[in-house]
């Protein structure tokens, strides 16, 4: 399976943010639309990345006196990417190993969306759970005396 089979699978949504904009209208954002993460755009292409982990660390750096903080003041400017032919093994180790829960999708220079570890999760049980339908049939519908044929 490849990370262009998971990325369409899924609703296309695409939540985004610039780095001006307030830290805290992003928080209300990423509430609203229950996402953990925000790709940062400035003039028409990807960032940075911001998500609840670095608001996180925002918080804990400065209290709850983020009033006047930006996005791109607190956003990853060099997130992980990926790109769609990416088996989903390597994303998988590669998510693990950079601890990014959140991993945007690039074709090139353009950005196609974001696949979140939870995706990943998703297609893996759904895709062993084909696998596992299929073989239950297979076994099923095996011959009774092929056993005796070898």
């Amino acid at each position: 399976m490849k990370v262009r089979e998971i990325f369409e699978a899924k609703a296309a949504a695409l939540h985004t943010a610039t780095p001006q904009q307030p830290l805290t209208r992003a928080i209300d954002e990423m509430a609203e639309f229950d996402v953990g993460s925000l790709v940062v755009m400035a003039d028409g292409r990807m960032v940075g990345m911001l998500t609840f982990r670095e608001i996180l660390k925002a918080l804990r750096a400065h209290g709850s006196h983020i009033d006047g903080m930006t996005v791109g003041e607190v956003m990853i400017d060099d997130p992980v990417t990926v790109f769609p032919e990416m088996e989903i093994n390597e994303l998988r180790q590669l998510m693990i190993e950079k601890r990014s829960r959140y991993v945007p999708v690039l074709e090139g220079e353009q950005l196609l969306g974001v696949i979140s570890f939870l995706d990943v999760a998703k297609a893996v049980l759904e895709e062993q759970g084909l696998e596992n339908r299929m073989l239950k049939r297979y076994i099923k519908n095996w011959p009774e005396d092929k056993a005796t044929l070898d």
